[in-house]
């Protein structure tokens, strides 16, 4: 397969998926993308669609939209034709099928999840091919979001968080200066409400594709319904529509106040994640009369409103939920802690966990605790939480003496205590057990506690910073660094292999990251004698793995000179 084909449009001999140079793959992508961002940056629109053209109907753009697709957390979650592309054959089959000329999506299939208030969110699924077009799209469409997008933007965004959106929350509130009222806006059911006038006149993609995923419609318990607004929850594509319709806001709102002064004086800024946002105001009259009625026009335009319930404007020292997160000043001082409601929700997860196996073992229930424990803990671990965290653990500690008292009602405390609870490196009644390891030998494991988890600030992310613009390389590389530091921590093989790899893929040549995944690879096999030690392993891409073990290789070239 020659360069020309990654670039140009799918070639007509058969695919073999695992013979797929990913590394030409991603490097044609990535080319265009930058590309796209350059025109964009220059007002070339003309450019724009051409270069979009030209990615969406490449081999590249294609292949990495089936990988992206098969890869993710809805692998093995199929649409209304119970598809789904679980084998080397289907993947490379699907690459043929995205076409642009004759294609219809089909309806997606309608699901309920459970959301606060005892309500149920809907969630609309797309079969395996319309994912595959819409990711294909969205590889496109991203650079321009990212490139156009308002600064203090955070939500559905790569390389944002919720974190950098709570940091900027206080870097505008915690100074004695700062503005002292804030407005809690939230917009009424946004997904679904979105103008599709708005978004097939604005959005810049092609405008029949567009309009047939609008229009696709959705099956709920066997009967069609039509969708004549709004872009459904589930697809990769709805979320940076979202983002394209409400980013703007922040540029309309600066504009009430033109002069640097006077916005000094106005004291206003916007902080958004996804649907959910807060804006700074010197004053209530200022956030009622002026700058809510702005946003509420804004909204209109899209076909949007806000929500009377959820849209309040507080007073700092009173304080206001964000993101899970509690912001308040207190006699002064900004203090941001994980709120009350997000604490209870938590609590009640892992009370149910509990409750739900109430037969198991010890070691099985540490295991499905401890993902959920460390997961929330690191969430919170950029605010003010350690005494809350003590508080989480006391409660959990709680749960468990009652698990295991239900477990062994007839046995004294002495008993139990010894069974379940036993001392570790200077620490008390930790709950332990045993699980079945590897080579079927028993392993002891331990309740990961809260409070194990470091408090540290969060360095948020320069509001200008774009992925796919080439002069931000090295600024993420090394974001890059940090963040896997956090994710591997207590890791340390793993780190140490991750770090000697300079954070590549040595099959690919691209970043291995928590989104990506990773697999351990022994380049003398264990069943041929190869050991565990970090010199007879390598961390690969899930696809770059079985990719390898397809073609019955061991060796893998080391990467290009590319440092973290």
């Amino acid at each position: 397969m020659t360069a020309n084909t990654f670039a140009g449009a799918a070639p007509h001999s058969e695919v073999k998926w695992h013979r797929i140079d990913w590394s030409a793959v991603h490097r044609t992508v990535r080319r265009l993308q930058a590309r796209i961002v350059k025109a964009t940056q220059e007002g070339k629109w003309g450019k724009v669609k051409a270069l979009q053209h030209l990615l969406t109907h490449s081999f590249s753009g294609k292949a990495l939209a089936v990988r992206r697709v098969t890869e993710n957390q809805g692998k093995t979650t199929p649409g209304v034709d119970k598809d789904i592309w679980d084998t080397p054959e289907k993947k490379a089959q699907a690459i043929h099928t995205l076409k642009q000329r004759g294609y219809h999506p089909q309806p997606l299939r309608r699901v309920y999840i459970p959301k606060s208030h005892n309500k149920l969110r809907p969630l609309s699924i797309p079969c395996m091919s319309d994912r595959a077009m819409q990711v294909l799209y969205w590889l496109a469409l991203g650079p321009i979001a990212e490139t156009t997008g308002d600064r203090n933007s955070y939500g559905f965004r790569p390389e944002r968080s919720t974190a950098d959106a709570i940091e900027q929350c206080f870097n505008v509130l915690s100074h004695d200066y700062s503005a002292q009222w804030v407005l809690e806006g939230d917009i009424k059911s946004c997904f679904d409400g979105i103008s599709h006038p708005w978004l097939e006149a604005h959005i810049p993609m092609d405008k029949s594709i567009l309009h047939k995923w609008l229009k696709a419609g959705y099956i709920d318990k066997q009967v069609f319904y039509r969708t004549e607004e709004g872009t459904p929850q589930g697809g990769p594509i709805s979320p940076v529509l979202a983002n394209l319709t409400l980013d703007g806001l922040e540029h309309e709102v600066r504009s009430l106040f033109p002069g640097y002064r006077q916005r000094q004086r106005a004291k206003v800024n916007l902080i958004r994640f996804a649907d959910d946002f807060v804006i700074t105001g010197s004053s209530k009259e200022l956030l009622e009369q002026e700058v809510k009625p702005l946003v509420e026009q804004f909204m209109k335009e899209r076909g949007l409103a806000l929500s009377s319930e959820k849209t309040l404007i507080t007073h700092i020292d009173d304080g206001f939920d964000f993101l899970g997160q509690h912001v308040r000043k207190y006699n002064g001082k900004l203090i941001i802690k994980p709120s009350k409601k997000n604490v209870k929700a938590f609590l009640e997860k892992v009370r149910k966990v509990v409750k739900d196996h109430q037969g198991t073992t010890a070691g099985h229930l540490i295991l499905l605790l401890n993902p959920l424990i460390r997961g929330w803990a690191r969430y919170h671990q950029h605010v003010v939480s350690k005494e809350i965290f003590q508080d989480v653990d006391s409660a959990i500690f709680e749960m468990l003496w009652q698990w295991a008292r239900k477990r062994h009602n007839t046995k004294p405390r002495r008993w139990i205590k010894d069974k379940y609870f036993h001392d570790h490196e200077g620490r008390h009644w930790v709950f332990t057990g045993m699980v079945i390891g590897r080579g079927g030998v028993l392993e002891t494991v331990r309740l990961f506690r809260a409070a194990q988890t470091p408090i540290k600030r969060h360095v948020k992310i320069q509001g200008t910073a774009n992925p796919f613009d080439p002069k931000w390389e090295v600024y993420f590389e090394k974001r890059l660094g940090v963040k896997m530091e956090s994710t591997l921590r207590g890791k340390r093989q793993l780190l140490a292999l991750w770090k000697k790899q300079r954070g590549l893929c040595p099959r690919c040549h691209q970043r291995i990251t928590k989104l990506t995944g990773w697999h351990n690879h022994h380049k003398i096999w264990r069943s041929k004698g190869g050991g565990d030690q970090l010199e007879n392993r390598v961390l690969l891409h899930p696809t770059c793995h079985q990719q390898l073990h397809s073609q019955g290789d061991t060796e893998v070239e080391p990467c290009p000179e590319q440092g973290i």
